[in-house]
């Protein structure tokens, strides 16, 4: 006989007032938020929502267990990614079967010749022998999560600078270690940001945070020196401006930039002078938003206004930063993405009617007069719907790399020779488990917004398994925050998904940054709904268009994105048949209120601040958390992390207490809180792909299709 059901975990109720602007919210759940992670009550109820969601998806452990089998048996455990040569080096990282991490590996470089699309790593018995500069296997032993968010070469090759994570709370440790024998150089550095950059071989510039976990400060250490020593070159007292730190392609200067959603302003360090001060390179001016690198005796600045809404590229004299040239003009259809610089070329990254593209220029001789660029270059790309991003690459030479991907093409690493035009493919991520490209569509859709804005959607689907009659399970993905752009990549784990028959769509919704900066604009603050409306009229239009049916459709989100999935959930329950809302952000009035909360301050201008009563009144009514009323819901599943610095694991907890509070279905509502990792889950690459198995048994047990093997591997 079957056990029983266990009963769902029911939060106790506390009332606690919240007043503002004569409006008074009672949030009963407000005790679930503990700031030290300590309360016993609060972890307590945490297990207990844990340990119900296990008991509810028991029955899916055998089909958990074959969809992970599946993804796991798509990797190449024992691989390389495309060595990079830079200096005496090629450097890359290499996994090993059965291991959770990556090794960080350099072999010598055999000759002096120039770097070509063709150059290739010798390996083999005759080949310079490999080195292993740091083995994240070793230094993961111990820890229940482990991440490295730098991973930094001196200039001279024989130091490296790594920043290391054991909690997923995004606090890093940076140490410095000899590349050669491993051994510890100094003491690390102790609570900064990822950002980390060597200025010439005895620096190191480095960013910290104040107690709302905002990058504040950016300091100068010297190695062999305390910390405590440290220089501060810049403190940014605003606090609703952050600091993020980059060093230049041609490694000649650091530039510190200070921004906020709507504007920044940069500083440079000028690392052959040695200088200990930052130079302003462009001054703070509201609504304009600055990213600089070098080539030469200039700076190139690309430069958005709000005239230039989609950024113009400029460049400037070093010696006259005020005297600007420009290089491409601004363009309404055409939004400048990135710049990658090199000795004698540039790199354009762009993007237009929502898909990226690549152009190619070659620019004058050191010390001539820099002028618009013409007679550029594009780079083709095959498919309808693409990811296409740059990679790291050798300033000193004429070749760029970048990374390209659909959702049917694997991760690739390109070489293109930006004189020749010839592009050398050297890496493509290698797809096991039967996969062949042939099986598989993309295509392109668009769907009419409530207001006739067409919004982009990528599609896929495997051909001899889909009827496209109305018959066939979807899941719809959609994000539409900051200004990011989901672009359709590959991802091996939507394949037990598209084996079983699905369709998976992403729906480029407005608030990311697919069809250019007013994409945003148009996505954000008092017209943040358009994103709600727009993931429902593409989930609409799939419908009317015979892709699925409410009945098979499933929706999916993160953080943000968890957001929009609380929204569409409150505003049409009756069109989903199950979602999953990842690490989200659903408590949106109550968080912004407060400052005292980690990136609250920093977020005013994405989402408004409530403490303006025409904000306030705007977010309380589509706050997912304040709106949750007495309706049927689809199934849902919600995921959090405990130590989560960007989605304190309270909002989804509240949200998820209060559905069982009102919901007036028998629905699945599960709530897995993970209590050893933050924002981006577990950190091992098998570990990972647990979450994914797990969220589509979760997807499939609330279609009823959870007979195990149902994937077709024809």
């Amino acid at each position: 006989m079957a056990a029983p059901t266990p009963a769902a975990p029911v939060a106790r109720k506390v009332p606690r007032k919240l007043a503002e602007h004569g409006d008074v919210r009672v949030d009963d759940y407000y005790w679930l938020r503990d700031d030290a992670r300590a309360d016993p009550a609060v972890l307590a109820h945490l297990r207990a929502e844990n340990d119900y969601t296990a008991a509810l998806m028991s029955d899916t452990k055998q089909l958990e267990d074959e969809i992970f089998a599946e993804i796991r048996g798509r990797i190449k455990e024992d691989d390389i990614d495309a060595p990079l040569r830079k200096g005496q080096y090629y450097y890359y990282k290499r996994t090993l079967t059965g291991k959770e991490y990556a090794q960080r590996c350099r072999r010598l470089v055999p000759t002096d010749g120039p770097v070509t699309v063709h150059d290739e790593m010798p390996t083999g018995p005759d080949a310079p022998a490999e080195h292993i500069i740091l083995d994240e296997n070793l230094k993961a032993e111990g820890h229940d999560y482990y991440s490295i968010g730098a991973f930094k070469v001196s200039p001279s090759g024989k130091l490296v600078a790594y920043a290391e994570d054991t909690k997923g709370d995004e606090i890093y440790t940076v140490f410095v270690i000899d590349a050669e024998s491993g051994q510890y150089v100094g003491q690390p550095l102790k609570a900064i940001t990822s950002d980390i950059e060597w200025a010439g071989d005895d620096n190191l510039v480095y960013i910290t945070m104040d107690n709302i976990l905002r990058p504040d400060k950016v300091w100068l250490h010297k190695l062999g020196t305390d910390q405590s020593d440290d220089t501060c070159l810049y403190h940014e007292k605003d606090d609703t401006f952050s600091l993020g730190l980059h060093a230049s392609e041609s490694k000649k200067y650091l530039f510190v930039g200070s921004g906020s959603k709507n504007t920044s302003f940069i500083f440079y360090l000028d690392i052959p002078s040695q200088s200990k001060e930052l130079a302003v390179l462009t001054p703070r001016v509201d609504g304009i938003d600055t990213t600089a690198s070098h080539r030469g005796n200039h700076f190139y600045i690309t430069r958005r206004s709000e005239e230039f809404y989609n950024s113009e590229l400029v460049a400037c004299p070093l010696n006259n930063v005020a005297e600007t040239t420009v290089l491409l003009p601004h363009r309404e259809s055409v939004k400048i993405q990135d710049v990658q610089l090199f000795e004698n070329h540039i790199a354009v990254y762009e993007r237009e009617n929502g898909l990226p593209k690549a152009t190619v220029y070659r620019l004058p001789a050191t010390g001539e007069a820099v002028g618009q660029l013409q007679g550029g270059r594009a780079i083709d790309f095959i498919d309808p719907a693409y990811a296409v991003e740059p990679e790291p690459s050798q300033f000193h030479s004429n070749v760029v790399r970048f990374y390209y991907s659909s959702m049917r093409t694997p991760p690739s690493i390109f070489d293109y020779d930006m004189d020749t035009g010839v592009s050398v493919l050297k890496k493509i991520d290698t797809v096991l488990g039967g996969f062949d490209v042939s099986n598989y569509v993309t295509e392109r859709k668009w769907a009419a917004a409530s207001d006739g804005t067409q919004i982009p959607m990528s599609v896929l689907y495997r051909k001899d398994m889909v009827k496209l009659d109305g018959s066939d399970p979807m899941l719809l993905y959609g994000y539409g925050s900051y200004e990011i752009c989901i672009d359709p990549t590959f991802r091996g784990s939507r394949f037990s998904l598209v084996d079983r028959g699905f369709v998976y769509v992403i729906a480029h919704i407005r608030g990311g940054g697919e069809m250019g900066r007013n994409w945003y604009e148009d996505g954000k603050l008092l017209k943040k709904k358009n994103t709600f409306t727009d993931f429902i009229a593409c989930a609409e239009h799939l419908i009317e268009n015979k892709y699925c049916t409410k009945e098979k459709l499933c929706i999916n989100g993160r953080s943000a994105g968890g957001l929009l999935m609380g929204d569409v959930l409150n505003m049409r329950p009756d069109l989903f048949k199950a979602a999953v809302a990842g690490v989200p952000f659903v408590d949106v009035l109550t968080t912004m209120l407060d400052p005292t909360i980690p990136l609250t301050t920093a977020e005013w201008e994405e989402w408004g601040d409530p403490r303006k009563e025409e904000y306030y009144y705007y977010m309380k009514s589509y706050s997912p958390v304040d709106n949750v009323k007495a309706q049927d819901y689809p199934h849902i599943l919600v995921t959090a992390g405990l130590n989560d610095p960007r989605v304190m694991y309270s909002e989804p907890a509240k949200f998820v207490a209060k559905l069982r509070e009102l919901k007036t279905d028998d629905n699945l509502l599960l709530f897995k809180c993970e209590l050893g990792a933050g924002h981006f889950s577990k950190s091992g690459r098998f570990e990972k792909l647990r979450e994914d198995a797990f969220t589509y048994a979760f997807i499939l047990k609330a279609l009823g299709m959870m007979t195990p093997t149902t994937a077709s591997s024809l």
